[in-house]
């Protein structure tokens, strides 16, 4: 079976305590483009998940993709996927779930399959701030606006996750409502989390 461990000149952590899974999420219907799956738009000519992915692959130590459609053309960019437990197409909560299963590391990011423009020191931050403090799970936000799929949560959570889920939850916002959370900012890079929903926004992206 392939490593998916990324090389060790790729990573910044030293200790297994330190190292990071990083899922992207694109597990949803993309309904909003017209149910076409958007991580596998194309944005200057490429699928918009290999954007997502040249800007995280530098950040983490292993990368997992959540998808419940199209598995051949995601596993073609070489790291697994992981489709729903939680059937239904149950949202970002779901990918989070088998994300957090099949984790190799106590901590694991998750960034959508539809922002290509992410932060260069998104997972730093994000991480820095779960060092500092006793919370379950750290999220971007900018200005007063959160992100709450640019996220790092610790493995421990799979649990609860778990429980909320079986019970019927599927609101991201309630669910991190029931942890210790903790917000980072980045209003310095506010644009580089705006994702893409419609076919304007894809224009609009193909533009810069």
């Amino acid at each position: 079976m392939k490593d998916n461990l990324l090389p060790a000149e790729a990573r910044t952590r030293v200790t297994e305590d330190e190292r990071i899974t990083g899922v992207i999420l694109a597990g949803g219907q993309g309904r909003r483009m017209g149910t076409i799956d958007k991580g596998l738009v194309p944005l200057d000519g490429r699928p918009m998940v290999a954007h997502v992915l040249d800007r995280l692959r530098p950040q983490v130590d292993e990368i997992l993709i959540n998808a419940n459609q199209h598995r051949a053309e995601y596993e073609a960019f070489g790291h697994p996927v992981l489709v729903d437990v939680i059937g239904g197409f149950a949202g970002p909560l779901a990918g989070l779930h088998v994300a957090l299963a099949h984790a190799s590391f106590a901590r694991v990011a998750t960034v959508p399959c539809d922002s290509p423009f992410l932060p260069a020191d998104l997972i730093a931050r994000l991480a820095a701030a779960l060092h500092g403090s006793e919370a379950d799970l750290a999220v971007a936000r900018t200005f007063d606006q959160p992100h709450p799929v640019f996220a790092l949560a610790r493995k421990t959570v799979l649990p609860h996750l778990t429980q909320f889920l079986e019970g019927g939850g599927r609101k991201i916002d309630a669910w991190y409502a029931t942890l210790k959370t903790v917000e980072v900012a980045f209003d310095d890079e506010a644009e580089a989390f705006r994702n893409i929903n419609t076919t304007d926004e894809l224009k609009q992206a193909d533009r810069r």
